[in-house]
């Protein structure tokens, strides 16, 4: 298993997709593209787009949060831990993964055409920017201050996310 935490002067091999090579600028990408994506549904909302389309943007936002909120767990979470003093921080947003979670079983079993459809999308967005912040402006600093590797958990959630998004596919 690779190193988690390294000193200053140590530099892991840098061989992979530069997509690959830091664990918070991978997952802020995510946050940054599923942002993008909750506000184009807002726009299909406000132009009174078809239910149909409205559907199909919402199943990819799930899908992508589902294999997001996966790396996290299975990666970054432990990773987070292993150089956190407190399990405070991950325990949280944990709880907001729960809650995230519920929300697009929610979604994911209903139609568009259905009364609160759009309001559940909504309310997914909301809890998805909170959790988004919270992360943003204090467990990535934390995780970063304590040493973690960002370099080569960024290269394990980066595989892990191509496994599950190539899964994705082939459904």
């Amino acid at each position: 298993m690779p190193t988690l935490v390294y000193d200053d002067d140590q530099q892991p091999d840098d061989d992979q997709d530069p997509g690959a090579d830091d664990a918070i600028e991978l997952l802020s990408d995510d946050h940054i593209e599923v942002q993008q994506l909750f506000q184009e549904y807002d726009n299909l909302v406000d132009a009174k787009a078809e239910a149909a389309d409205r559907e199909s943007l919402a199943r990819r936002i799930c899908a992508l949060l589902t294999v997001h909120t996966q790396i996290e767990e299975e990666i970054f979470y432990p990773a987070a831990q292993d150089v956190l003093d407190s399990d405070e921080m991950v325990d949280d947003a944990l709880a907001e993964h729960a809650q995230a979670k519920q929300l697009i079983t929610e979604i994911e079993a209903a139609d568009a055409d259905d009364s609160g459809y759009d309001d559940r999308v909504r309310q997914l967005a909301e809890a998805i920017n909170q959790h988004i912040q919270k992360e943003e402006e204090v467990l990535f600093i934390s995780v970063t201050n304590a040493g973690l590797n960002r370099k080569d958990v960024g290269r394990q959630l980066f595989d892990r996310r191509e496994e599950l998004l190539a899964d994705l596919e082939e459904v």
